[in-house]
């Protein structure tokens, strides 16, 4: 049985690194994220959507007063991936915003469950 030489082996070595780090990238891609974004006021529709593999979630609004708030969104699967969630919130708590409209959308999943919530003060 002939010897790998240096050679052969740093090719190979070369070869497999990539693919490593292309099978970490798509597990990555499949863990739990939080992304900020900012609400804008102004009575115009916006939206922000996050993907998850198979699954988006898109929060669509429209809100007037105040400035811009960082809003965050969360999204999620479970280890069997039987159940996909996506929540929305202002981590800062109280809104100085009024929204006219919203709605929140999954896509890939049928929405079994759904809470809103308002603190009034």
């Amino acid at each position: 049985m002939a010897a790998s030489s240096g050679r052969s082996g740093r090719r190979l070595w070369a070869a497999l690194v990539p693919a490593a780090l292309l099978c970490l990238a798509a597990r990555a891609a499949e863990e739990p994220s939080t992304a900020d974004f900012d609400v804008r006021p102004g009575g115009e529709v916006h939206s922000f959507s996050r993907s998850l593999g198979d699954y988006t979630c898109t929060f669509t609004y429209s809100a007037q007063g105040g400035t811009n708030e960082q809003w965050q969104m969360n999204i999620g699967v479970s280890e069997d991936n039987l159940f996909f969630s996506c929540s929305v919130w202002r981590p800062q708590g109280k809104s100085y915003l009024f929204f006219t409209q919203f709605k929140a959308e999954v896509k890939g999943a049928k929405i079994e469950y759904a809470m809103a919530y308002v603190s009034a003060s």
